[in-house]
């Protein structure tokens, strides 16, 4: 009994040591506050659009002002992300307790705390943006503005706790219980979690999503090279499955070159196929998609214009236009990105 009861004792005083080591570290440790965030606007030459998320709204048209207030601490910190506009909305889709007036005027895009347990691993808690995918919401860090159908298909944002492993130099390691997809103020179904992992390898990553209500599987590869000193290809694959009989794949590729400090050109080639799942809007569900866009990027300071061109082409006559039933669609579009 003694025995136990001096383990219990001594592991309790470890306990308060590294808790008031943490403490003082933390406290002697100089925090930094930071606000940042974004602006776009745009114009789109074609009221029919792809099914794919974001820049869909035709002629002169609002993105989403995004705001981001961060506070980080030696061992510590969070982060409050704010959406404002259409793109926005359509980001936090998945939040079942905003009404259609919060949804038009103030969303939470990120909400998360953080702590550094080490120099190796970290542990988040709170809703985040999701870690599947080479495109993501802010139009800042997209060179495409307009998304891909793998983007806007996959998750969005996910609500739960990770733990973020540095493993070596070039290795990472991610590994999360999470919310249903997309369900960042509660989980809506009791017990029915889904688990989401990452295995990084010198900037190349394999990412699963499985789990929840409908059986899901998703395994998703992102990555790039520099094939150049001005010339970077970008890599996506997708796959996802679940137990309703809704699947889709695709792939896409990214090439990009840079021209000089302040001009690139990009361009991104997708392949999409669905079974079930009416994204490109055939009746049945089921189709095959392939899209290119060509983007421009001019950068002066902060500022950022994106000159780009769309074609999407279709398996069928599963697109509306002017004329009625398409098998295809383009857009020219003119975007605005203000980041600070």
């Amino acid at each position: 009994m003694n025995f136990f009861k001096n383990t219990l004792l001594l592991s309790l005083a470890v306990l308060v040591s590294f808790t008031a080591t943490a403490q003082e570290e933390e406290t002697a440790a100089e925090p930094t506050f930071a606000l940042s965030g974004s602006i776009d606007t745009y114009y789109r030459s074609s009221e029919y659009a792809p099914g794919t998320s974001f820049a869909n709204l035709p002629g002169f048209a609002m993105g989403m002002a995004n705001l981001i207030v961060s506070y980080e601490g030696e061992k510590s910190g969070f982060v409050a992300d704010l959406v404002f506009g259409p793109r926005g909305a359509d980001a936090v889709f998945g939040s079942p307790q905003l009404s259609d007036f919060y949804r038009s005027s103030n969303m939470v895009n990120q909400l998360y705390a953080y702590y550094n347990v080490s120099d190796s691993f970290t542990l988040t808690l709170g809703n985040f943006n999701t870690f599947l995918g080479y495109e993501v919401i802010s139009p800042v860090a997209n060179f495409n503005y307009t998304t891909s159908y793998m983007f806007s298909y996959g998750p969005f944002s996910h609500s739960g706790i990770k733990a973020d492993i540095a493993a070596g130099e070039n290795t990472s390691i991610m590994l999360a219980v999470l919310n249903t997809t997309d369900a960042t103020e509660f989980q809506p179904i009791d017990d029915d979690f889904m688990i989401g992992a990452q295995l990084g390898i010198f900037g190349q990553y394999i990412n699963y999503l499985g789990g929840g209500s409908n059986g899901v599987s998703q395994i998703d590869f992102t990555g790039g090279f520099n094939l150049t000193d001005s010339f970077f290809l970008g890599i996506n694959a997708t796959s996802y499955s679940d137990d309703s009989d809704v699947e889709f794949s695709g792939v896409a590729l990214y090439p990009q070159y840079t021209f000089s400090d302040t001009f690139a050109l990009g361009a991104r080639f997708e392949a999409f196929s669905e079974d079930g799942l009416g994204a490109i809007g055939s009746i049945s569900g089921d189709g095959d998609n392939t899209s290119f866009t060509i983007t421009g990027s001019y950068t002066s300071g902060n500022f950022i214009f994106k000159p780009e061109i769309r074609i999407d082409s279709a398996s069928d006559k599963f697109y509306t236009d002017a004329d009625g039933a398409t098998d295809s669609l383009s857009a020219f579009l003119v975007a605005a990105i203000y980041s600070f």
